[in-house]
């Protein structure tokens, strides 16, 4: 992914951990995979993670610099 810290520049930082980063989309940002709306951005620290998922989400996958980027959208 090319414009990686033009994306993140406009979400706004909700979690880190030594996992993942996650990021809020608050201005609906088109996502790069789909062109819609994302809710979340959760961005993988490393390239195994396990993640748990609370709600039935809609998931577009990408990578930037051998991560997995994960984008979200609630149903």
């Amino acid at each position: 992914m090319e414009d990686f810290e033009q994306l993140v520049s406009s979400l706004t930082p909700r979690e880190e951990n030594d996992e993942i980063k996650l990021y809020q989309n608050t201005v609906s940002v088109a996502c790069p995979v789909c062109e819609e709306p994302f809710d979340d951005l959760v961005a993988c620290k490393k390239t195994e993670t396990s993640l748990e998922q609370i709600e039935p989400l809609d998931i577009c996958v990408t990578v930037h610099e051998g991560s997995p980027l994960l984008f979200t959208h609630k149903h």
